[in-house]
């Protein structure tokens, strides 16, 4: 039986990482890209509702609104707690932290393209 190399060894770790870590990205993104769940989110950025506060303001059919929070729960944005016979319902936002780290990596990449660009536009009037 062959040993497998530390280097394929980390590489395979490495792999498995990024698959997990890409999931919870997609998941958040996927969460947070329809607007009912942004409006849930941001009502719960106020403090923790119950099912039938966060309902209120959509019209549509409560069954709707469940799986909304089913989605926002499986990105890890939400969580139940149960309070005598009432579940209140909190935003979890480090989900949220991945999102801003990965757009602040194309941030980075723009705000260096629009630099030279800018930096073009200045050579070209000099040259003018």
């Amino acid at each position: 039986m062959e040993v497998p190399s530390c280097k394929n060894v980390l590489a395979r770790h490495y792999t498995m990482w990024c698959n997990v870590s890409m999931d919870q990205l997609t998941d958040v993104l996927t969460a947070i890209a329809h607007p009912s769940r942004r409006a849930i989110i941001g009502r719960l950025s106020k403090g923790p509702a119950r099912f039938l506060e966060i309902a209120a303001p959509f019209n549509t059919a409560l069954n709707a609104v469940t799986k909304h929070l089913k989605l926002l729960e499986r990105a890890g944005l939400i969580e139940r707690r149960r309070q005598g016979r009432e579940v209140y319902i909190s935003l979890k936002a480090d989900p949220l932290k991945n999102v801003a780290a990965w757009v602040h990596e194309y941030e980075r990449f723009w705000n260096e393209r629009l630099d030279v660009f800018e930096q073009n536009f200045k050579d070209n009037e000099e040259k003018q």
